[in-house]
């Protein structure tokens, strides 16, 4: 049986955390900042959960994470 391959768009997107928890970071923080508050920036620093109800599809496209 061949194995199976990580989706590699997934893998840079996405962490598996101890708890089994998925992270991933903000979206809306890349270009056309100018017109974004400070305050807006600000808060999509960081990282952030995978939705429950979107867990289950990120977990098959990372099958050994």
């Amino acid at each position: 049986m061949p194995k199976m391959k990580t989706k590699s768009g997934a893998a840079k997107r996405f962490k598996i955390r101890a708890g089994g928890s998925v992270k991933r970071s903000q979206a809306f923080k890349r270009h056309i900042l100018t017109k974004k508050t400070t305050k807006a920036k600000r808060q999509l620093r960081g990282m952030t959960e995978v939705h429950a109800s979107d867990v289950k599809q990120v977990r098959a496209m990372m099958p050994y994470a």
